[in-house]
């Protein structure tokens, strides 16, 4: 309840739902894939689904879908 009531006081509606979008298609660019990986952990926290150990998976699945090309060929 607690974080519930903190992310509606501080991060309003718009700000939270724009984090959503920019989640939903992650992509690396030219951050290294330690600042990608910090990125995207911090994107997850406006993604409650992702936050779940059910969704660890999909998690995965989503960053390496982000990750540049010839990062993603090595995996």
């Amino acid at each position: 309840m607690f974080k519930r009531e903190f992310w509606v006081k501080n991060f309003p509606a718009d700000v939270r739902n724009r984090k959503v979008v920019e989640f939903l298609e992650p992509k690396q660019g030219n951050m290294t894939v330690a600042e990608y990986a910090a990125k995207f952990e911090s994107l997850c926290a406006f993604s409650p689904y992702y936050n779940t150990s059910e969704a660890e998976y999909d998690k995965c699945v989503k960053f390496e879908s982000g990750l540049r090309p010839e990062v993603k060929h090595l995996i």
